[in-house]
């Protein structure tokens, strides 16, 4: 770990702004987000029938009744002063105050109150306080595209959803799919852009074709460090919609005051587990021990930030003790009520993890750790139907598992994509908003 640290040559100490709003611009004035901006959208909804793709994260302005802001070490949903958070209007009570005849509401993976198990099925439902209906993704086809039936009933979609910038995190392609939906269908897209939380830096493998799934389905480095403007933007463009390029009728409402290198915090957790900023942060590099033999701690107040397993036990820097339980959004957590030993990243500076990006050295420790006990089962769990392992679905290819299998050090793999990176780089630029 030392070694890897040591040759990052960029290692830049960010500044996490503390402002009011999403966050703050390098000329510390107020971001303001596309939701807020009502003058430049709501006329475009007038005598529109309206479908609202959104979460429990709708947050107008992402605002707040609390002062200051929380750290990357503050759960969501409390403030500074460690009380509660009072969040402000819903995009759906907003749309609905101002006259806008919304008649449907999409929902993605957790649900429309993002607390449902990831990858659970969940049904169509009814909002309790506005009675407008919730037609879910997830309700079981294993699609996640929206019916004809579902289609016919608006005419334009708003887009208002707080995502965390990561490829396999799956809000994304329900947006994709939505796009993709409007456009066979002749439907508007708006979208109220969202600062992206990782929307300071690009990092990871490109996803290969082959590999698409429900936690990858375009050709996106991990870290793609755009906004959902941005990609929308990107996604109509480069023709990834099966009617080509250019053939959604796409309009953003851009941010306000925001570039790619302010840090933003988020108020409320984006999926339930997700539970602070250093999360957040984290969720690049850690997501990748999901289905192997390592717990990545769901069923704890921590996961993402803490990783381990009962298989490795006893073994040197692996002393951090931790045990799932189920609970809310970890119904059947890996090694429920079985102590899983492993490492506690909460110790780790956050100026360190900012730095490093993805960070192959969690993934490599705990594989050589557990190797070096004898595993009769593989590290990686096991194949789908066509022989590819989860971490190849997520990280878009057989090339990082290859790597690991062959004894490759974190700066090799790093090193193995760089070049992929600067070339998704020139090819986003013409999509981008906001200055770099």
């Amino acid at each position: 770990m030392r070694t890897f640290r040591k040759l990052i040559l960029a290692a830049v100490i960010f500044t996490l702004l503390n402002l009011g709003g999403c966050g703050g611009s390098s000329d510390s004035q107020q971001i303001l987000t596309g939701d807020v901006q009502f003058d430049k959208y709501i006329p475009l909804l007038n005598g529109k029938r309206a479908a609202l793709f959104s979460n429990h994260t709708g947050i107008v302005g992402d605002s707040t009744s609390e002062t200051g802001r929380p750290d990357e070490n503050t759960r969501f949903g409390v403030g500074t002063d460690g009380n509660p958070l009072t969040y402000g209007e819903h995009i759906l009570d907003a749309l609905l105050e101002r006259g806008v005849n919304v008649v449907a509401i999409f929902s993605p993976e957790h649900g429309f109150r993002g607390t449902e198990d990831a990858g659970a099925t969940i049904d169509n439902s009814v909002d309790e306080k506005t009675g407008v209906p919730i037609l879910s993704l997830y309700a079981g086809d294993g699609s996640h595209y929206p019916s004809s039936e579902d289609m016919g009933k608006f005419d334009t979609l708003v887009v208002d959803m707080q995502d965390v910038g990561l490829r396999y995190y799956t809000y994304y392609i329900s947006m994709y799919y939505l796009m993709d939906a409007c456009t066979s269908y002749d439907k508007e897209v708006i979208i109220l852009d969202r600062p992206n939380p990782n929307g300071f830096y690009v990092d990871g493998p490109i996803l290969r074709s082959g590999y698409e799934s429900g936690v990858g389905r375009l050709p996106l480095p991990i870290v793609y460090g755009m906004t959902w403007g941005e990609l929308a933007r990107m996604i109509n463009g480069e023709g990834w919609l099966s009617a080509g390029a250019d053939t959604c009728n796409l309009t953003v409402i851009p941010c306000a005051n925001y570039n790619h290198q302010a840090k933003t915090f988020l108020i409320r957790n984006p999926s339930p587990n997700i539970k602070d900023m250093r999360a957040v942060y984290l969720y690049a590099s850690t997501c990748f021990f999901e289905n192997t033999t390592i717990s990545v701690g769901r069923g704890t107040d921590f996961p993402f930030e803490i990783y381990g397993s009962p298989y490795l036990e006893g073994i040197e820097g692996f002393d951090f003790t931790f045990t799932p339980r189920s609970m809310e959004g970890a119904l059947e957590p890996p090694f429920k009520d079985e102590v899983c030993y492993g490492v506690d990243l909460r110790t780790v500076p956050i100026d360190e993890i900012l730095a490093a990006g993805i960070n192959p050295e969690y993934l490599l420790s705990a594989y050589n750790a557990y190797m070096s006990t004898s595993p009769e089962e593989s590290f990686w769990g096991q194949p789908n139907a066509k022989g590819m392992y989860w971490i190849d679905l997520l990280s878009g290819s057989d090339e990082l598992r290859r790597m690991i299998e062959e004894g490759k050090t974190a700066e090799e793999i790093k090193a193995s994509w760089q070049e992929d990176i600067t070339a998704f780089k020139e090819q986003r630029r013409p999509y981008l908003l906001y200055d770099e």
